[in-house]
């Protein structure tokens, strides 16, 4: 079993990673679909939305090819839903004391999220994190987005760290293929879905929370 200290780096998602807080963006969601009367799509179909930048649901969530326009006005206008719901955003168990034990250790964090910029700064501030991460990576910055390893690897980049030097830390299928594909050790974490969903993904550990990450690298 690999220690922390054999690695350099973490790269953390946002949504659903730092905090459980998908099933708000489930409701914002919800409230969308129901004003434009889209179905809402199957437990399969959701699941592989997880992770993936906006320019990319919404396409699927309508049927047809969006323009520039369209895909901006919608993507708004489901985050302000989502930005109402904020108050309810809190951490993962044991993740201020996994950033601490990070930051006592000179080992430097990154977020790569699929997440708009306009949520990054709210969702920190929320958390109380505003000063953790060395760099931010956005979907919207790299030319493929989550399940490619783009993210991450610009992420790692960022960060003076190889990839197989860090370890990625995810809750979506889409992030976790993200993350294996970069070639960083792969934690999944189990907010959105349970651990017996989440062993299909192939990660090398699942952890229910940051208290259970730092027991498995014997570190609490």
């Amino acid at each position: 079993m690999p220690r922390l200290n054999d690695f350099h780096a973490v790269v953390f998602d946002m949504d659903g990673t730092l905090t459980p807080n998908m099933h708000l963006h489930g409701q914002a969601f919800d409230i969308f679909m129901q004003k434009y009367d889209i179905p809402i799509p199957d437990e399969t179909v959701a699941a592989s939305l997880s992770g993936k930048r906006n320019s990319e649901i919404f396409p699927i969530l309508f049927g047809r090819d969006l323009h520039a326009e369209e895909l901006e006005r919608y993507a708004d206008e489901k985050e302000n839903l989502y930005r109402t719901l904020m108050e309810q955003v809190h951490a993962v168990p044991g993740l201020h004391d996994f950033l601490v034990h990070l930051d006592s250790n000179n080992m430097p964090s990154a977020i790569a999220t699929s997440a708009p910029h306009g949520n990054v700064a709210p969702t920190l501030n929320r958390l109380n994190l505003p000063t953790y991460f060395a760099t931010i990576t956005l979907g919207s910055e790299v030319k493929h987005g989550k399940p490619a390893p783009d993210i991450f690897i610009e992420a790692a980049r960022r960060l003076g760290v190889a990839p197989a030097q860090c370890i990625g830390v995810e809750d979506s299928f889409a992030g976790l293929q993200s993350v294996r594909a970069s070639g960083m050790y792969t934690v999944a974490i189990a907010t959105t879905h349970t651990k017996d969903e989440l062993a299909y993904a192939q990660a090398d550990v699942i952890v229910s929370d940051y208290y259970e990450l730092l027991r498995h690298f014997e570190v609490a």
